[in-house]
């Protein structure tokens, strides 16, 4: 997955988030978008979602060099964030196969093994409303994590986890989204450590 940024700039009322923004994310590479919070971190990855409009410039995605529509792009990528739901009336194995409907999970490993990864293998058939918070967001990795979208973002994606989450948390994103383009909006350089490319969303006040 390839976007492009051009002169783009979003604000609200009469405060702008980022602009003159002129930005390239190519496909494989690993990105961090840092800033103080409060600063539009998350604002900025949701324009890339294609949740958010931007209020001027332009933005592109492209996938395999074929041209895709903003009305289209949440085809192509998955997010885990904290104010991401999930549907709590369901089990973890339910809410992989109903979001598998929609995006198709990567082949070889099946929804129970996923679970497994992720560390609920024994809350799988429990209702995800009786969660705590960290397993909840172990589900909403592993739905992030193990799509075949190939655009993968992240924001805050360790909020709740535990040391053993991070842990986790690092080994999917090594083991299983290698090929991914992958955005990670944080502070916390241990959720984006990885990351080849630093972008500091105050350069773009």
């Amino acid at each position: 997955m390839r976007i492009d940024l051009f002169n783009a700039g979003k604000r609200f009322n009469r405060d702008w988030i980022f602009r003159k923004t002129n930005l390239t994310f190519l496909p494989g590479h690993t990105y961090a978008i840092t800033g103080s919070n409060g600063s539009g971190k998350s604002t900025l990855l949701q324009t890339l979602a294609g949740s958010m409009e931007i209020s001027e410039g332009k933005m592109k995605w492209r996938q395999n060099g074929h041209s895709i529509d903003a009305d289209h792009i949440f085809s192509y990528l998955t997010i885990a964030a904290p104010y991401v739901e999930v549907i709590e009336e369901m089990t973890a194995i339910e809410f992989l196969q109903f979001h598998e409907q929609f995006k198709p999970l990567v082949k070889g490993i099946s929804i129970i093994e996923i679970i497994k990864l992720v560390g609920l293998e024994k809350a799988a058939a429990k209702q995800i409303r009786y969660y705590s918070s960290g397993m909840k967001q172990r589900i909403k990795l592993a739905q992030g994590i193990f799509s075949t979208a190939p655009l993968l973002l992240l924001d805050e994606p360790c909020t709740n986890l535990d040391i053993s989450g991070y842990e986790l948390y690092r080994r999917l994103i090594h083991d299983f989204a290698k090929d991914k383009t992958i955005i990670v909006s944080s502070n916390d350089v241990n959720e984006y450590s990885f990351c080849e490319h630093i972008i500091n969303i105050m350069d773009y006040k």
